[in-house]
């Protein structure tokens, strides 16, 4: 990062199609960790990982938390994929939240130099988190109240989520800048070990590149999980869940790394879902005790 904040965006984020392979971190923040927290673990992702981005999963709703957020990316020099997250309690949270991040991003004169892309959900339409009609309205109006700050938006699904709600959500691959894709192999009935998952993986992206209007996608929440618990259970006999899988399914990830660099739209980047097991359980790269899990040196060119 600059010694100061610069004055204008213009030529400010790489091109697009740059941004293949891997990418960084989902980075859940339902802990609402510290500004110190932050800031060492973002400049872990940057210096150890090369991560490019963060990618947050979950939600805090302690006031000014995205600061911090913003603090600890511009440190770092990381970007951040913001999220709006819907939740399962409160059916009007979300709003509190989207208010409270638009103000955070309007007002923070670091914001826009950090926050790539702002994400409705995680799943919302597989959730039916919101009404489809309401969903694309919620991703015009956002687009138009950050035109200003020239953050796109976006919605975080799964295929299968459009695919269900085929009719409506044609509106909202339309309305989306970005395609913010989720890519969980594991939970396919097809499921076996993640060195034969690419045929999976494969399928969900061929629909993206064929329904999703030549946009750049991401895959966001991605990743193959190292156990299984309530919640997180295949659905698949032949589904293998354990710490081998987890590492093969990212050496998978990057042995496509030419493969990726070549899809139409700018390529495909990828985040590893999740950035530690204390974050969410069997998915982290580190586990419980903050340790390495497997090697990991993902490729970010080729």
């Amino acid at each position: 990062m600059p010694g100061s904040v610069p004055s204008s965006l213009t030529n400010w984020w790489c091109n697009t199609n740059t941004e293949y392979a891997f990418m960084g971190f989902s980075y859940e923040v339902t802990d609402c960790q510290s500004a110190a927290q932050l800031k060492k673990d973002f400049k872990d992702i940057r210096h150890t990982f090369n991560g490019r981005y963060v990618r947050l999963y979950g939600a805090c709703d302690r006031q000014g938390f995205y600061n911090d957020v913003v603090e600890a990316a511009w440190e770092a020099s990381v970007g951040v994929h913001a999220l709006i997250w819907f939740g399962w309690d409160d059916p009007n949270i979300w709003k509190t939240r989207r208010d409270a991040l638009f103000s955070i991003l309007l007002s923070n004169a670091k914001a826009k130099y950090v926050t790539r892309v702002v994400q409705f959900g995680s799943e919302p339409l597989y959730d039916n988190a919101i009404a489809v009609a309401e969903l694309t309205a919620q991703i015009k109006e956002a687009k138009a109240k950050l035109a200003s700050l020239h953050i796109p938006v976006t919605i975080s699904e799964m295929a299968y989520g459009y695919q269900r709600e085929s009719e409506g959500s044609t509106g909202v691959m339309a309305a989306i800048d970005f395609i913010d894709a989720h890519m969980l192999p594991f939970f396919s009935q097809k499921a076996s070990t993640a060195k034969e998952s690419w045929p999976l993986v494969e399928s969900d992206l061929n629909w993206f590149v064929s329904n999703g209007l030549g946009k750049k996608i991401y895959l966001s929440q991605n990743g193959w999980p190292s156990t299984t618990y309530p919640g997180v259970e295949p659905n698949s006999a032949k589904a293998v869940a354990n710490v081998q899988n987890e590492h093969d399914y990212y050496t998978l990830l990057n042995d496509k790394c030419s493969y990726f660099k070549g899809v139409a739209g700018g390529g495909v980047g990828w985040f590893a879902h999740i950035y530690s097991d204390s974050q969410e359980p069997g998915y982290g790269i580190y586990d419980d005790n903050g340790n390495l899990k497997f090697s990991f040196s993902p490729k970010t060119s080729c």
